[in-house]
C-alpha cells in the first residue's frame, strides 16, 4: 500500500496484547514459568494499563511525528478489543480507531470481580469522553457470519444511543483472515489525512 501511494508511510508497532502465548513464529513457550509465578499476591496489568510505557518507548526510541493527529491504533479479534479499550482509556491520544471483528463495549470484559453491567456502563463513559474529545475516524468493521457479528451490533446500538460517531462496514463471511486483510487495505488509506 505504501509502494502503490495509497498509504502515508508509517511506523507500526504490535505488542503481543496475548502474553500467555508465544509472540514470535515458531517460538514454543512450552516450560516456560513466568518470572512472577502466580498465586494470591500476582501481578495483575493489561495491554490498556501498559500502553502508555509502550508509547513512551516508541517516542523516545524513534524518529516519530508527536501528538493525536500522528496516532492510530487498529486490532483484528482481541486486538480490536484492546485497541477500543486502548483508545477510550485514553481518550486524547488517538485520531484514528480501527476495530476489526470485535465489539468495541462488549471488549470491557468484568475483571476483578466487577458485574458486568457496571463496567459496560463505565466504558461508556469512557466513550463520551472520547467523542468529547474529537477524532477523525473510528472504523468498525465485521463479517456477517461472524462469530462475534451480534455483539459488534449491541456495541454500535449502545454506540447510536449515546450518539458516537463511528464507521461501519460489514463484510461477508466470518472471523478470517481473508476479512481482516481487506479490512486493512480499505482502513489504512485513511489514516493521516
Amino acid at each position: 500500500l505504501i509502494a502503490q501511494g495509497k498509504v502515508e508511510p508509517m511506523i507500526v508497532v504490535m505488542p503481543n496484547g496475548h502474553t500467555q502465548n508465544a509472540a514470535a513464529p515458531g517460538e514454543s513457550s512450552r516450560d516456560y514459568t513466568p518470572a512472577m509465578g502466580g498465586g494470591p499476591r500476582q501481578a495483575v496489568a493489561s495491554m490498556e494499563d501498559s500502553f502508555g510505557d509502550i508509547m513512551k518507548f516508541v517516542e523516545s526510541n524513534y524518529r516519530v511525528k508527536k501528538g493525536k493527529a500522528n496516532r492510530a491504533v487498529a486490532g483484528l479479534s482481541m486486538g480490536g478489543m484492546h485497541s477500543a479499550a486502548i483508545s477510550a482509556q485514553y481518550p486524547n491520544t488517538f485520531n484514528y480507531v480501527g476495530v476489526f471483528s470485535a465489539p468495541p463495549i462488549a471488549s470491557l470484559m468484568a475483571r476483578d470481580n466487577v458485574d458486568a453491567a457496571k463496567a459496560a456502563e463505565e466504558f461508556v463513559q469512557k466513550l463520551k469522553t472520547q467523542q468529547k474529545n474529537g477524532f477523525k475516524l473510528y472504523w468498525i468493521a465485521c463479517g456477517n457470519t461472524d462469530f462475534l457479528y451480534q455483539s459488534v451490533i449491541d456495541s454500535m446500538k449502545k454506540m447510536d444511543e449515546i450518539g458516537f460517531n463511528y464507521t461501519y462496514r460489514e463484510s461477508g463471511e466470518g472471523h478470517i483472515w481473508k476479512n481482516w486483510r481487506i479490512y486493512l487495505s480499505e482502513f489504512a488509506p485513511m489514516l493521516f489525512k
